[in-house]
Parts: C-alpha cells; structure tokens; sequence
C-alpha cells in the first residue's frame, strides 16, 4: 500500500515516464535559448549591484563615487569574456565548455580540475539564486523574511521538480521570466534616468541614512584600504559572469549552426547584461541607495541615530523599483515579482548543466556510472536529486545568507575560465603551427589574442578573488574543488583498474575453459517441498557429483531426518555434517572449501531454497539463514548459489499486487504464468 501510495505521489509530481522512442528533447532556436539558457547571466544582475555595495560598504565613504565605475569595469570584463567564449563555442560545439577544451589542449588533470570547479560552480549557483529569490519574496511580502531559508529550499524542491519533469513546455515557459526580469530593468534604469534628468531624483528609503565602517582601522589605512576594498567590490561584482559557463555547455540545445548560434546568443546576452549592471550602479549611486552587512551596526539615519536592530534591507534592485515607481506602487511588486522568477530559471540552467556535465563525467569513467544514465522522464535524475541535495545543504548550512554564499561562489567560475582561456591559446598555437601563410591564418592568430587577453584579464580577477575572499568563505569553495578533484580522480583509478582486470585477453583461457567437472550441493534443513524442488532443480542440471548436506545442530533431529531420508529413498546421498557449537552457515562453508581444496578446477553449484512470501513481516521469519549463507558463499571462488524460489500461499493471494508493488515487472507478461 505504501508503494503504491509513492508512485502515485511520484506520477502526480514528475508524470508518466517516457518511452526511449517517444521524447526527443527539442533544439531550441535562439529567442528561446537566450532566455532558456543564458537566465544565469541576465538574473545575476538582480544580485551584482547589492554585492558592490556591500563591499564598499565596508569603508563607509567611497560607495556614492566608485560604485558605477565598479560596475562599469564589471560591464568591460563580461563584454571581454563574451568575446572570447564567442571563438570558444564556435571551436568547440560539442558542448562540453571548458572542460572540453581544457581536457583536449592541457591534459585529463586540467580537465578534471575545471569539472571539479563547474561542479561546485553549479551547485553555487543553484543556492545563490535560490537565496536571492527568497529575498525578493521577502521584499513583497515583509512578514516572510524571517523564513527565508525554507523559501529558499521550497524554491530548490521546485526547480528539481521541473528538472526531473523534463518537459519541452516548461523550458518554453521559462523564457517568459527572463524576457519580462529584462523590459523591467531596463524600463527601471529608463523611467529612474528620466528623473534624474528632469530634476525629479527618486528617494529610496536609505537614500538619507549614513554609512559608517566596519572598523575603525580600515579609515585610518585609507589608501591601503580603500584598494583593497575596492579590489573586492569588483571581484564581487563580477557573479553577474557566472553564466558565461552555462551557455557554453548548452550548445547541443541550440538548433543548427549550433556553435554560431550559441556565440550569437552570448554576445546579445552579454551586452544586455552589462548594459543593465553599469545602468543599475549609477542609478543606485545616483539615488544614494545603501546595502550593508549589518544594517543595525552601520546604517545612521540624518538625525545621528542608529536605525533599529529589527531593519530588513531589501535588495538593491527592489530599493530602486520602489524609488523610481514611487507614484505607482504596483510595479514594484511586478519588477520583485519578475526577478524573483528569472532567479528560479537561473537555478533551472544549472538543473540542466549539473547533470549534463556529472553524466559526461560519468561517461568518462570520473564519476559513479549512475550519474550517466536517464531516468523515468529521459532526465538525468541522480544528477538532478544530487544538486538538489548539495545546494540545499549549503542554503541550510549558511542560513540563506547571499553575502556568504557569493564568497564561495566566484573560486569555481573564474578557475574554469583561465583554464578554458588557456586551452584555447594551445588550440590556436597547434593549428597556426600548420598552416604557413593565409588569411586563415592571419585570423587564428587574432583568435589567439583575443583569447590571451582573456586569460591574462581572467587570471587577474581570480587572484583578486582569492586574495580578497579567501579568508571570507573562499577557502571553502578551494577545499570543495581539491577534495572533488581528489575523488574524481580515485574514481577513474577505480574504474581503470576493474576494466583492465575484466578486460579478455587472447592468451588467458581461463575465463573460457570449461571447468572438467560440477559437483551440485543442495542444503537441506528439513523435508519438505521446497527441498524436494531444490534437489530436483539439481538433478536436472545433470551435475557430476550430487549431493546433499545438512547441518546436525540438533543430534536427535538429524538422525530423524536421515530415516526419513532413507524412507522415501530420495536417489541422492545425504551427508550430516557435524556441529558441536551448533552453528548452521560455518559448517556448511567448511564443507564448501573442502571440496574446492581437493578440486581447485571443479564447479561447486549449491541449491539454496528460499521462500517467496507475500507480506512484508514475514522476512523477519525466514530466509535468514539462507540470506547469510549466500553472502557467505559469495567470497569462495568457483562456487555458485542457486536460490530456488517456493511461492508460499501469502504471496499467491498477494500476486498481482506484490507485481505492481515491485515496480519493474511488467504485471502483463506474468499475467498467464500460475
């Protein structure tokens, strides 16, 4: 009843499953897979400004003046990365990023240490958009910010759901969100410069409140200090590139020219995003919007005097949607509401790239061999509940704090990019190396720039990023990606060893050769019909040697039985087997080991019979025996263990509903078998 009640419970949540035959999934032309597939980069904008802000807020002074320049150089950077994905996509349309490109032009290690980055990379992004969108209900809705952890882990459950489901409708659904977040950015930054410009500057509800240090010491190192801050600013803001990656590795989802197509969308989401970050910070810095760490401790409101300890900041994005729309409250909640859902179409791109990226891994033999198989809904399922299972950990672990999670977040993301860069560099240098003179040429050469630049631009921000973050929370994304590394890595020597140890060879016909003889041993604990099936079974297999054995725990009981024995003149031997600790499996294995020893060559088949019951707590009452005699007899070489099945009458009344309960019997094919 349970079982069935689950997979009622499981139909209703992810849906019938899919014939092999039935559902291909659908390439998507490009004003669907922009939306589709590059969300993480569109909706890491809802995010980016609050965490520039939140970095200079720790010198309290340099917020209102550098903020935009910040989000401008950020703006640079995306549009230099873009470029140079652009060359990426279109040498490599495979659709395996930079693990592809690393693995092919640096070895297996630099491909393993960018999978181990995408990897965490995935389950990051899963938490943080995840955090964000409980912060964006929170903005709509007060009375829930208190419950933003189980918010987010809803959002997680959610997102896995659509995962697991695997429809093509929803991921033409999922492009709504992102069109929509997009027209309510742009029309915030467009009516918010409108204005400014005529005079009308938006007042946010921080725009009169003081930002003080975090400490005193940072002001009196001002210079020192204030690069250093503003070095982390910058690293900070740099998540809104984070979904470069997921582009990359979505390029079989694209229609063909998949590469050409692929790069086109990434520059169009490039540009929008960077057009949206840079609009965003100035109109924030524009308006004085302030976002903290610990509004309690740093926000002043004009009349000196700390704000409340019980002051909830909202994100930036919602601080400039209330300013801005100040006269029509309603579009407030409908730029929350839609970033909010553009948050959980970001976490969708990573449902789709983890268990793409786990099951090429898997393929590769890196990961369990699980992760490369599709389940009911043609979905990598054990990838999808594994992501799930890690974002959710990390949304717990870190009580949905944004702040902390984005210290984690950028470690992966940017050593995936200067690995790929790099690799892209050796894919020019090898191919430039065979032509001699051409336009061709001329152009790889170009391509081999511009990836330089990208390599020297992002390596630069990754040693920003550990210098600056490494002491937050960085080193736990280090840690991840080394010990991830580490196992991966004893996964594939795992996996390379049982292959070659199980791989034929010519010359050995050990594995071939016939054994000369099989000696058949039934076990018998009492006559019955069970038995009597077993001992026939034996017979049938017309063995070399036939006998049976049993176990004289019980003097008296085993002599009884070897008259009964003797009475309906069984054709096969008897042996009793003696035991004066009155043990069952230990004897049986002795006797086993002893025809091995004087047989080393010789098969040994041993006739276990085992009841079929038809209730649950009826395996508390037998086969336990025969349970811990099998995984006994499975550690002698050259023996095996036939479990002769006796249907007892509970489970021939329980028939067709034990069939349905079991799952993987197709109940029509055993419907005539009686």
């Amino acid at each position: 009843m349970a079982r069935r009640f689950s997979d009622a419970v499981k139909r209703l949540l992810v849906g019938r499953p899919f014939r092999s035959d039935h559902f291909r999934r659908e390439a998507l032309p490009k004003r669907l897979a922009m939306p589709v597939f590059a969300s993480d980069m569109v909706s890491s904008v809802a995010y980016a400004p609050d965490e520039i802000l939140l970095a200079l807020s720790l010198s309290g002074l340099v917020a209102l003046t550098v903020s935009p320049w910040i989000g401008l150089a950020v703006g640079a950077v995306i549009l230099v990365i873009v470029l140079c994905y652009r060359l990426n996509l279109r040498a490599y349309p495979s659709g395996g990023g930079d693990y592809a490109v690393a693995s092919t032009n640096l070895g297996t290690r630099a491909g393993l240490l960018v999978a181990a980055s995408l990897l965490v990379d995935f389950v990051l992004t899963v938490a943080v958009s995840m955090t964000v969108f409980a912060g964006y209900i929170g903005a709509m809705i007060p009375e829930l910010k208190p419950h933003k952890v189980v918010i987010a882990v809803g959002g997680i459950v959610l997102v896995t759901l659509a995962g697991l489901r695997g429809s093509a409708s929803i991921r033409r659904f999922l492009a709504i969100p992102t069109y929509l977040f997009i027209l309510a950015v742009f029309a915030t930054v467009a009516v918010g410069t409108y204005r400014v410009v005529t005079g009308d500057t938006p007042v946010a509800a921080t725009s009169g409140y003081s930002v003080l240090p975090m400490a005193e010491e940072e002001t009196a190192l001002m210079g020192l200090a204030a690069v250093f801050i503003i070095l982390r600013a910058f690293s900070s803001g740099s998540v809104a590139l984070a979904g470069v990656q997921t582009v990359a590795m979505a390029v079989p989802g694209f229609r063909a020219p998949r590469g050409r197509n692929a790069a086109a969308t990434l520059l169009l989401t490039g540009a929008l995003s960077a057009c949206m970050l840079v609009g965003l910070t100035w109109l924030s810095a524009v308006i004085g919007i302030k976002y903290v760490a610990a509004p309690s401790e740093q926000l002043v409101a004009r009349s000196g005097s700390p704000i409340g300890a019980d002051f909830e900041q909202d994100p930036v994005l919602g601080q400039l949607a209330q300013a801005v729309f100040s006269g029509f409250p309603f579009m407030f909640y409908v730029v929350a509401a839609v970033a909010a859902l553009v948050l959980l179409v970001a976490a969708n791109t990573s449902v789709e790239g983890f268990p793409g990226l786990a099951s090429r891994l898997a393929r590769d033999g890196f990961l369990p061999r699980q992760l490369a198989s599709r389940g009911d809904r043609l979905t990598f399922s054990n990838g999808i509940l594994l992501l799930a299972a890690a974002a959710a950990v990390l949304v717990v672990a870190f009580r949905a704090s944004v702040p902390d999670l984005i210290e984690l977040y950028l470690v992966g993301v940017f050593t995936a990019f200067v690995l790929g860069q790099l690799g892209m560099i050796r894919h020019w240098t090898v191919r430039i190396r065979r032509i001699v003179s051409s336009p061709v040429r001329r152009r790889m050469q170009l391509n081999r720039v511009v990836n330089g630049l990208g390599f020297v631009l992002t390596a630069l921000v990754l040693v920003v990023v550990l210098v600056t973050k490494l002491a937050g929370g960085a080193w736990i994304a280090v840690a991840a990606i080394a010990v991830l590394y580490l196992v991966m890595g004893l996964i594939h020597r795992h996996y390379t060893r049982v292959d070659s140890e199980l791989a034929p060879d010519e010359d050995d016909e050990s594995a071939r050769t016939l054994p000369p003889n099989t000696h058949a041993v039934v076990v018998v604990t009492e006559i019955h019909k069970p038995m009597l099936r077993a001992l026939a079974f034996a017979r049938a297999s017309r063995p070399t040697f036939l006998n049976a054995i049993t176990v004289a725990v019980d003097e008296d009981a085993a002599v009884r039985l070897q008259d009964r024995w003797d009475e309906m003149d069984l054709p096969v031997p008897l042996t009793i087997l003696d035991s004066p600790y009155r043990e069952l499996v230990r004897p049986v294995m002795n006797h086993i080991t002893n025809l091995r020893r004087r047989s080393p060559r010789d098969l040994v088949i041993v006739y276990i019979p085992q009841y079929i019951v038809g209730r649950r707590w009826e395996n508390l009452l037998h086969n336990q025996t025969s349970l811990r005699l099998k995984s006994r007899l499975l550690f002698v070489p050259n023996v095996v263990v036939a479990s002769v099945p006796w249907r007892l009458r509970s489970f021939t009344r329980a028939r067709d509903q034990l069939i349905r309960r079991a799952g993987d019997i197709d109940a029509e094919s055993f419907r005539e078998l009686r």
